[in-house]
């Protein structure tokens, strides 16, 4: 007799982690930092290794008091988890269940879907528009009395494409009070636009939004995964709830205090991975390839039929990328070194020429 399995398990995909790269080549394939940990980091994080044989501080009581006071909020509304996408996971959970409907942008995050179908409850994709950015007006039509939470990510992974300000709140202003609209903003230190950190602003003057943030990128803490939200009271008292126990670890909160303190040093390293950003951009749209300028730390290559292609020549080249099949390829902004192996790569095609979308 088969062992019992949960049904509906079969339409989720296992998350893909971006592929590895060899000795010597370009892994910029999972949007990571290009640096390593700052030396007061790692000394932060050193001088906590001795107490490693206890439990973390689950409800990561001095990391929530400092983020609270760099908001002004209660610290009540703060939560934390391991990286952003398990504080999605603890909204979904939060607020919806079997019957429910959460939806979000298509192409976006792709464990959105993922996580909706783990809740048990509905996922609803809304396409992008022409333009890879939210269509914020389709989704508003989409919206149902089933509806419980919108994931608005911002900027927007894979296209790097942001919503302004003023129609973000428009959007917002829009939405029915009873659901919630969850700005993911994972990707808001490489924002260049004047709609930076409209998250927050749209937190403080709505009762219906959450932000997501994250250490993960701008911070370089992806390896101790850490995150944090802010969210009305009422659903982050939800989210510890439904959270794993002593799932953000002693050491990961450590290092985002340390992180929190060397913030100027980080920013020097937040503007060269916009530099190098820019420059693949740059790189792609002169070699032909129809990339789409991006506010986060990739570049997003619809690339269409000609994916594998272009995700061939790069990995030849000794870059490793993240292909979505017939659709493109999302190449994160790496050192100088990494962007002069994407240029040596593009270089080896036999002429500039037009991609198809």
């Amino acid at each position: 007799m088969p062992l019992p399995t949960r049904t509906g398990l079969d339409a989720v995909p296992a998350y893909r982690q971006g592929r590895s790269a060899p000795a010597g080549a370009s892994k910029l394939s999972s949007n990571e930092s290009p640096h390593p940990p700052l030396p007061s980091v790692v000394e932060a994080v050193q001088q906590r290794l001795s107490s490693i044989h206890r439990y973390p501080d689950m409800s990561a009581a001095v990391l929530r008091e400092r983020l609270a006071e760099r908001y002004d909020v209660d610290p009540a509304v703060v939560t934390v988890g391991a990286g952003s996408v398990e504080l999605a996971s603890q909204l979904i959970h939060a607020v919806a269940g079997e019957g429910d409907e959460v939806m979000f942008a298509w192409r976006s995050f792709e464990a959105y879907p993922s996580l909706v179908r783990i809740a048990g409850a509905a996922p609803v994709a809304v396409p992008l528009g022409a333009d890879h950015a939210h269509d914020l007006d389709a989704m508003l039509a989409a919206i149902t009395p089933r509806t419980r939470l919108i994931f608005v990510c911002n900027p927007n992974n894979p296209t790097g494409t942001v919503v302004g300000a003023a129609e973000l709140e428009a959007f917002v202003a829009a939405v029915p009070r009873d659901v919630l609209v969850v700005i993911d903003e994972a990707y808001v230190h490489f924002d260049r636009t004047e709609s930076y950190g409209a998250g927050v602003e749209l937190f403080h003057r709505h009762p219906h939004v959450a932000v997501l943030h994250t250490f993960s990128k701008a911070y370089g803490l992806a390896g101790l995964r850490i995150g944090y939200a802010l969210a009305p009271v009422e659903i982050a008292e939800n989210q510890r709830k439904v959270a794993v126990p002593f799932g953000v670890t002693d050491l990961a909160q450590t290092a985002a205090l340390a992180s929190l303190d060397a913030e100027g040093e980080l920013a020097v390293r937040i503007d060269e991975v916009v530099v190098q950003r820019d420059r693949l951009h740059s790189l792609l749209v002169t070699a032909g390839w129809p990339a789409v300028a991006s506010q986060a730390n990739f570049v997003w290559v619809p690339a269409g039929d000609r994916t594998d292609e272009l995700e061939l020549l790069l990995r030849e080249g000794g870059v490793i990328t993240r292909a979505f099949p017939g659709e493109g390829v999302r190449i994160s902004a790496g050192s100088a070194e990494d962007s002069d192996r994407v240029q040596a790569a593009l270089s080896t095609q036999t002429a500039p020429q037009e991609a198809r979308a």
